[in-house]
């Protein structure tokens, strides 16, 4: 049985696609699914650096497609799941308009019959590089962080995907911050969901480990396994397999000083 196409995407630039893509396919990875990952991000490319295997890259999409090798000659093999977590790298010497539909359309349908969940990477934008990262998609994760222009950008994603005949699987809000909610300095996920009027796949809250599992070329679910955002990740990933999948929270562990003052009454 052939697997499923998933496309990252949400039409605006810099909301965490990249870092969705890593950390959701290395936590279905972990839950055993065999999954390869594609950067169809040409010309910039950083799914790999996101991963740690940029070192490792030797051949990439574009010699796929060009024929210069197989699908499987160019997959980097990641060592923390071996058997399960693969990239197929972008190259960063092309255009994404350098890339035929016909041509990505066979490397995807390659890698459905290898893999259980290909999940492609779809760079900023509406252009070129969205509609054949989308195309040829199975089902879309929408990305959108808790600001009008990048809700507003998922609203036209949507309907895009929508005439792609693509199953939406929902919208994952990332870098949520819940002070500022209560604050009422940003909108809730009820509000996005609201205006986006599709389901709620996940919510990944405000983490400085984000940035510094990125900074050091490791998956956060992998680098920080137990932190809130690593259960966010892994919990996107339940809702992937099982759509009645009820997510768990965790909250971050008290500081000193919130234990202390909880020992003294104040909380």
């Amino acid at each position: 049985m052939a697997g499923q196409c998933v496309v990252v995407t949400s039409g605006k630039g810099g909301v965490g696609k990249t870092t969705i893509t890593a950390n959701v396919g290395y936590g279905l990875a972990s839950l055993g699914k065999r999954v390869l990952l594609i950067d169809g991000d040409i010309g910039l490319k950083n799914l790999d650096s996101v991963l740690g295997l940029e070192r490792r890259v030797v051949y990439d999409l574009f010699d796929v497609i060009s024929g210069r090798v197989d699908l499987k000659d160019a997959l980097v093999k990641d060592k923390r799941l071996p058997e399960n977590l693969f990239l197929l790298a972008a190259s960063q010497t092309h255009f994404k308009e350098d890339v035929p539909e016909d041509k990505f359309s066979t490397v995807v349908a390659q890698a459905k019959e290898m893999f259980e969940y290909v999940f492609v990477d779809s760079p900023a934008g509406i252009e070129h590089g969205f509609r054949i990262s989308s195309r040829f998609a199975d089902r879309a994760v929408v990305v959108t962080v808790p600001e009008v222009p990048s809700i507003r950008d998922v609203d036209r994603v949507v309907g895009l995907l929508e005439n792609y005949k693509v199953k939406i699987d929902g919208v994952v809000i990332n870098r949520l911050n819940q002070s500022l909610v209560k604050q009422g300095n940003m909108l809730s996920p009820d509000d996005i969901l609201d205006l986006l009027e599709i389901p709620l796949l996940g919510v990944v809250p405000d983490d400085t480990l984000i940035v510094q599992a990125v900074n050091q070329g490791e998956p956060l679910l992998s680098k920080y396994p137990s932190s809130p955002v690593a259960h966010a990740y892994l919990n996107i990933a339940h809702k992937l397999l099982d759509p009645d999948y009820v997510a768990q929270e965790v909250k971050k562990p008290k500081s000193f000083w919130s234990i202390f003052g909880f020992l003294r009454g104040e909380g």
